[in-house]
């Protein structure tokens, strides 16, 4: 059965008997029947609803269903494309589904429906929460996220309706997670629109100029195309193979691509043209292959032979680049019809080909395999945002095929290292690492793999993850393992570090440390958004908690002690405190300035300026607010900044320069803004105290060209 490729534009669907007589063609009697129920059952769902092109909203799951039709998906895949927005734009719920077309049906709509209902803090926050949700469910049944992608693509092919913003927004969504998922599931026609869309409204005038650029050049080539698919007629013919020989033009994305890539310009991209040879058989592709070598001269290192190791979504082909007519490269890719129909409608291929073929259930073990990977880096990622930047990373194009010392093929993204390997073998031997001998010679675990590499590992059972590796491994697996492995393993040691750290604090309070009770440990742990007495210390420790501020916590049962109770003492800030202290932007104290303090989540303490503009807009509880003040014996430099008015003139700025570090201070940057008369210039300087920056700040005024000179805060 030949694979039908995906429509070009928009099917017309204003009846949608036209879509069940196309789904008549290989579904049951029975199974339109449920079809048009749940048709009738999303029309009234969806009654009085329009989308922003004016159409009915039914148009949108009808067109949605149609995409999944062409791939030949089953009913209850089907039934669910109808019924797919009903639980988020209606008041239908999934016991209604359920009840209705079975739990199966119902599990698909919940799965892609979004998570309008929960309160996210930001559009980052909601998008990741939504792919870790249809991911979880994908990890269950695939044909989540095939609905969710036709869901896309329809959604792309009518975004011109959309404002400019909104549309590159979801542009970029759909070229940086849906494109590479459906490439990643060897759905090629989707993937491939995807990009082409996503293209067209990321950069609308490049793709103007390109679309231009490849008609006119179009009938310009029209002659060298048809005499290359003649003579490999020909040749193949003359070599007893029997073939079906197709000229592809590239997408302009691909164009677009390869001119960024190697800094090219259109004419210069000579292969805009590609060739595909499909065969009866694997010996074919080879005998094909080597007439066409006798016709056309290869060009080397561009031969690729994903038969013998096919990509990691199931495609498999030979691909060469070889020097056409008049030097025009021409790009090959030869493959047996069964390669075809996998490469076209990769995973889907499961329904739209019954059968027991091996390719098959291969390439569904390694769809499997990835699912289990990314639901281990779900389970390891501490948020979704987390989360959604391990799958960005997992789902990047490029690969490399590296082998383990058993012979089996792994496929890594580019870029992977040594880590990034022990770690897709298996979680303990990437905890356990210690070294790493790649082609039978000793090298470094940063170093960078490529296709071919036959790569050892070499473990110790006293080894353990190293902070260094999360500098340069690749792939979300090793990244979520690593951090787990930090997060956890060395959290007793983090605690029994950190528990010192506290008793030492009460102790210069008069406090006995064995006084506290355990509901003040559970207040403040929960207060500090920890899940643990453990890891509140822990956290301390990694400087999102300052000793001094959490033994004033304890004192009470209240915790934060009050001001009107006389219990509460500033505590003192000597500036050398690392990551639990923190000196706001905004108005940069420095030594001799009234300072407050702010408890924040994730940064510590926060030091302001008492009269600072931004906390007046800081609306918190009044519990993280703390008296803080300056250690009289401060030997640290301290950043300030400053503003001066200057009149434009030739080595003002040397001059400043000179009577800044005249005074002891130094310059840790500069800006310089305005024309004419007058100019503004900003510096960041570092003083030891007030009294230093006083001292600066007369000796810049005594320049005959200084207008005025002040302070800048907020």
């Amino acid at each position: 059965m030949q694979a039908r490729g995906l429509p070009d534009t928009p099917v017309a669907l204003s009846e949608p008997e036209s879509l069940f007589n196309e789904l008549s063609g290989y579904l049951k009697p029975e199974d339109i029947s449920q079809l048009k129920n749940a048709y009738l059952f999303s029309q009234s769902a969806h009654s009085g609803q329009f989308r922003k092109s004016g159409e009915p909203y039914i148009s949108h799951p009808l067109a949605v269903t149609s995409i999944l039709g062409r791939l030949h998906l089953d009913i209850q895949t089907l039934t669910a494309a109808l019924l797919h927005d009903v639980m988020e734009d209606t008041h239908i719920t999934k016991a209604e589904i359920s009840e209705r077309f079975g739990k199966s049906v119902a599990d698909l709509v919940d799965g892609v429906s979004k998570l309008d209902k929960i309160e996210f803090q930001t559009r980052a926050d909601a998008q990741a929460e939504n792919f870790r949700k249809m991911l979880l469910a994908m990890s269950q049944d695939v044909r989540v996220v095939l609905i969710k992608l036709a869901d896309r693509l329809h959604n792309m092919r009518t975004l011109a309706v959309l404002e400019h913003e909104k549309r590159r927004r979801i542009a970029r969504e759909t070229m940086e997670i849906y494109a590479p998922i459906a490439h990643r599931l060897g759905l090629n026609g989707v993937y491939q629109e995807l990009q082409e869309l996503s293209f067209r409204y990321i950069f609308p005038k490049r793709y103007q100029v390109l679309t231009k650029a490849s008609k006119a050049a179009r009938g310009n080539r029209r002659e060298v195309v048809d005499k290359i698919l003649n003579d490999i007629r020909q040749r193949l013919k003359d070599s007893g193979l029997e073939a079906k020989i197709s000229g592809r033009e590239k997408q302009l994305y691909s164009i677009y691509k390869k001119m960024v890539e190697k800094r090219l310009s259109f004419s210069e991209v000579l292969d805009i043209y590609g060739f595909r040879i499909i065969v009866n058989d694997i010996p074919a592709c080879y005998l094909a292959l080597g007439a066409l070598h006798s016709l056309y001269k290869p060009i080397p290192g561009k031969f690729k032979d994903y038969i013998a190791i096919p990509k990691a979504n199931g495609y498999q082909s030979l691909h060469n680049t070889l020097f056409g007519p008049y030097g025009t490269p021409i790009e090959i890719q030869i493959r047996t019809s069964q390669m075809h129909r996998i490469s076209e409608a990769g995973v889907a291929s499961h329904w739209l080909y019954k059968s027991h073929d091996i390719n098959l259930d291969d390439l569904h073990t390694k769809t499997h395999q990835w699912l289990q990977g990314l639901l281990e880096t779900l389970s390891d990622s501490t948020d979704s945002l987390e989360f959604l930047e391990h799958l960005k990373v997992d789902l990047f194009p490029g690969e490399v095929y590296v082998f383990t010392p058993q012979g089996r093929i792994l496929t890594l993204p580019k870029e992977s290292t040594a880590v990034d390997f022990a770690y897709a073998v298996h979680t303990d031997i990437g905890n356990r690492c210690m070294a790493v001998r790649i082609n039978g010679e000793n090298a470094p675990l940063r170093t960078k793999l490529r296709s071919g590499d036959y790569v050892e590992i070499i473990t110790a059972p006293h080894a353990k993850p190293n902070p260094a590796w999360l500098a340069y491994v690749v792939t979300g697996k090793a990244r979520s393992h690593i951090r787990h492995f930090l997060k956890t393993v060395q959290y007793d040691e983090l605690a029994k570090l950190g528990e010192r750290l506290l008793n030492q604090a009460l102790s210069s309070l008069k406090i006995d440390p064995t006084s506290i009770s355990d509901f003040q440990w559970q207040k403040l742990a929960r207060d500090s958004g920890a899940k643990s007495k453990k890891e509140l210390l822990a956290d301390m420790v990694l400087g999102k908690h300052l000793p001094a501020v959490l033994s004033k916590r304890l004192l009470s049962p209240g915790n934060v002690a009050s001001k009107a109770n006389g219990m509460s003492e500033a505590i003192t800030i000597m500036g050398t405190e690392g990551m639990a202290v923190q000196f706001s932007k905004c108005c940069r104290p420095i030594p001799g300035d009234l300072i407050v303090g702010f408890i924040k989540k994730d940064q510590g303490l926060v030091i302001h300026v008492r009269d600072c503009s931004v906390i007046g807009k800081m609306h918190g509880n009044p519990d993280n607010w703390l008296d803080v003040t300056w250690d009289k014996n401060i030997s640290k430099l301290f950043e300030v900044s400053i503003k001066m008015v200057a009149e434009n003139q030739r080595g003002v700025l040397a001059k400043v320069a000179a009577e800044i570090a005249k005074a002891g201070s130094n310059i840790d940057n500069v800006t310089v803004e305005g024309e004419g008369a007058y100019t503004a210039m900003h510096f960041i300087l570092q003083v030891s105290n007030r009294s230093h920056l006083a001292q600066v700040m007369r000796g810049v005024r005594r320049i005959r060209e200084i207008i005025r000179i002040n302070r800048e805060k907020s």
